[in-house]
Parts: structure tokens; C-alpha cells; sequence
């Protein structure tokens, strides 16, 4: 459909029970990479967050321009209203960017806001 809009997920957007809270249905995506980015940790303090990822501590994207630094994720198609969801569930430090995949593909990501209290430390 041409009313979608794609969103490259590298965490808790391609957890089923995320999915299936969030959007109401599990979506499969495609596999895809983002390159000048890198991944770090960050706490998360929203309760409501925390219950439907069941984790406290989710990845974080941060822009690094290198080109060698390359993020796997998922490339999934949402309806605009499922990217609406989207943004009320990923929380303030969360800011949404428009880039280009690997695949060609452009999509939304969720990278750090330049205010989050990103952990590079525990980064994986």
C-alpha cells in the first residue's frame, strides 16, 4: 500500500508482545542495516514502557558519520496510524529521523535525542 510508511527497528519494535501491544498485530519486516550509526543502551524510567517491553534498559541509535559503523535491524511497514503508536510508545530521549538503508529503502528511526543519558558502556 501506498499509505505506508517504513520504519527500521533494531530493538524493542521487533519483539512480538511489543508489536502486538503497540500495533495490535505482529509484523514480520525485512531485514536491513543503517550505516554512521552505533548502538548504546539506555535506561528506561516510563513504567508503562517497561511493562509492555519488559525490559528497563533499551538500544539506543547514536549518529556517528562513519560509515564503517553498520546497525542490523528490521525495516517494517506501518500504517501512519501505527507510526503514530510508534512514536507514543518510544519514549522522550527517543527523537524520530528520516535516513537511508542499505537496501536503498528510506525509513524512520528512533536515535538518541541529544539530551538521553545513553550507557555506551553496556552497549552489546
Amino acid at each position: 500500500m501506498d499509505d505506508q510508511v517504513i520504519v527500521f527497528s533494531y530493538g524493542t519494535l521487533r519483539q512480538r508482545d511489543v508489536q502486538l501491544s503497540v500495533f495490535g498485530r505482529e509484523i514480520a519486516g525485512t531485514p536491513d542495516r543503517l550505516r554512521g550509526y552505533r548502538l548504546a543502551m539506555l535506561e528506561i524510567t516510563d513504567p508503562h514502557v517497561i511493562a509492555i517491553s519488559g525490559a528497563a534498559h533499551h538500544p539506543i541509535l547514536t549518529a556517528t558519520g562513519d560509515p564503517g559503523d553498520l546497525v542490523e535491524g528490521t525495516a517494517l511497514r506501518l500504517t501512519p496510524a501505527e507510526l503514530a503508536a510508534a512514536d507514543a510508545y518510544e519514549v522522550g530521549d527517543y527523537r524520530r529521523a528520516l535516513v537511508p538503508l542499505a537496501s536503498g529503502l528510506k525509513a524512520w528511526v528512533y536515535a538518541a535525542d541529544h539530551g538521553a543519558r545513553e550507557d555506551d558502556s553496556s552497549a552489546g
